[in-house]
């Protein structure tokens, strides 16, 4: 429910561009990921986010985007976004279905909620090692339990 929410809140937003942030959400913890083009969009997420019912906490890991990409910059990006997924799958260290994986200019932002540090580090390593990744994003939270 506080997903939906959320989702719908951005969506509804006049500075926010929803379909660029993706969202996850665990016991009333929300994260905000992925690539926006402003400082202004980045912050106004936050408050939208926040202000939807059942929100505990609100981590912002929104990166602003340098500038416009041409359409072989995106593809590139696609294509390492679905090397680093499968990666991902492929390592015995990490439960794939709990990252999300997002590209811009060669940089990999993962996000979402993992069961241990152990996994968190693993994920980092494993995107590292996919040929064209420039950096890596780590934005996986622990899960509570």
């Amino acid at each position: 429910m506080v997903l939906t929410g959320v989702k719908f809140a951005l969506a509804a937003d006049k500075v926010t561009e929803a379909r660029k942030i993706d969202v996850e959400v665990n016991r009333g913890i929300v994260q905000l990921n992925g690539f926006v083009d402003t400082a202004s969009e980045k912050s106004r997420a936050t408050v939208v986010a926040a202000d939807v019912k059942g929100v505990r906490e609100v981590q912002n890991n929104l990166q602003i985007n340098p500038g416009a990409r041409s359409a072989g910059v995106a593809v590139d990006d696609a294509l390492l976004t679905a090397k680093v997924k499968a990666a991902l799958i492929q390592s015995p260290d990490t439960k794939a279905h709990q990252i999300s994986v997002n590209t811009e200019r060669g940089v990999v932002q993962l996000s979402g909620f993992v069961d241990s540090a152990t996994a968190k580090a693993a994920a980092t390593t494993v995107a590292l090692s996919v040929t064209g990744v420039r950096d890596v994003d780590n934005a996986l939270a622990i899960k509570s339990h």
